[in-house]
């Protein structure tokens, strides 16, 4: 049994590299339903269960600071490819797409929650909280919000099973009804945005790969600004939802916006060091856990599919009174609730010119993600009360 840290943290960082590794070697279609990300969840928690690790003093110390250190850092990497300005100048129509499909998810998750509370546990609206934060942004806003609210961390494994599993079923359907986009369009009285090739927005050009000094910068400035974010945290008011916790990630996502303004933004190796630090604080969380949290799965998995159903109702009714089309309706969807690595691939499917459109809103999810989510809970815990 491991009882000390450095042993415990070699075994997160192979558990938390090697599904990532064996997703890029081989592929398969099991990493269509559960990412790496959430079977490197189950694998450490497996290991947990199993007792590989014991709860000791000292590491228990290494799995607070490390979260408390690195999710604040995540945050502030994550914003580093937002550029406001190129969003903004998307446009007043694709914006709009965007704020409808947040208000109808922000209804929905209320709704499905009002539906479904005499089922769940006393404080089952933490989850759903979290959830929602990552179907307006990603894993880390889920995280973030996590954090923020004092959600367990055995509930964290029935939010990821929730995410994973009905984004899967999401994104077939969002795929699939691209044929009827035609018929939608005349409903709703849209001009399709295939034809909208000229759209005023930044390049999307891929980033020069990954350097060894960019690394190293990225993982210093990015500590920095976490440690000067809690720093800062600590000395501001807090009551209700908002505890130091919450100002932290806060400061951070803004200190993380602003420098994305910079040259700094440029230099390569933000976006591998925040991909590496994810997975490596979800391993974390993940070794404080079990499988307790799984036994609730099957009513969260009802609260994400209606959610996801009353989302689509209530986009559709909204298409119809704005004439959006069904084009930028499933890319502003999917840009929710299935993130930067979904949209792109999705709006190809459509239209290649709306791939710059679906990855700069997909960012604009990372930015509002974790406020998102943090008024879901400001709202759920009323109604839980």
């Amino acid at each position: 049994m491991i009882s000390t840290v450095w042993p415990y943290l070699a075994v997160m960082f192979i558990v938390a590299g090697v599904w990532p590794a064996i997703e890029r070697r081989h592929g398969g279609k099991v990493f269509d339903i559960l990412p790496p990300i959430v079977l490197t969840y189950l694998s450490v928690t497996a290991l947990s269960v199993a007792g590989v690790w014991s709860t000791s003093a000292e590491i228990r110390a290494a799995q607070s600071a490390i979260v408390t250190q690195l999710v604040p850092a995540l945050i502030f990497l994550l914003m580093i490819g937002c550029d406001v300005r190129a969003i903004i100048r998307l446009g007043p129509r694709v914006l709009g797409v965007f704020a409808c499909t947040s208000i109808s998810l922000f209804i929905a998750f209320i709704l499905a929650f009002l539906l479904y509370r005499h089922w769940l546990p006393g404080d089952g609206w933490k989850p759903l909280a979290a959830l929602s934060g990552s179907w307006v942004g990603g894993t880390a806003n889920l995280i973030a919000v996590k954090q923020a609210i004092g959600m367990s961390d055995t509930s964290l494994a029935t939010a990821l099973l929730t995410d994973a599993l009905c984004y899967s079923m999401w994104v077939v359907v969002l795929f699939s009804v691209a044929r009827l986009a035609p018929a939608f369009n005349r409903w709703t009285r849209a001009t399709s945005s295939a034809d909208l090739a000229d759209l005023a927005i930044a390049d999307s050009a891929p980033r020069p790969p990954a350097t060894t000094e960019g690394v190293l910068l990225w993982l210093g400035i990015a500590l920095l600004a976490a440690t000067l974010a809690s720093a800062a945290g600590a000395r501001l008011p807090v009551g209700g939802m908002v505890s130091g916790t919450t100002w932290t990630i806060l400061l951070a996502t803004l200190a993380g916006l602003v420098l994305a303004q910079t040259p700094l933004a440029r230099l390569p190796g933000a976006q591998a060091v925040s991909s590496a630090m994810l997975v490596c604080v979800v391993a974390v969380l993940a070794s404080q856990g079990s499988f307790a949290g799984i036994a609730a799965a099957p009513v969260y998995l009802l609260c994400g599919v209606t959610v996801i159903a009353l989302h689509a109702v209530l986009l559709v009714m909204a298409a119809r009174l704005f004439r959006f089309d069904l084009y930028l309706c499933g890319i502003a969807s999917l840009a929710h609730i299935g993130g930067v690595a979904a949209t792109p691939v999705l709006a190809a499917t459509y239209a290649r010119s709306l791939v710059p459109v679906g990855i700069l809103l997909a960012l604009l999810g990372y930015i509002l993600g974790t406020g998102f989510g943090l008024v879901v809970a400001a709202v759920l815990s009323r109604l839980a009360a």
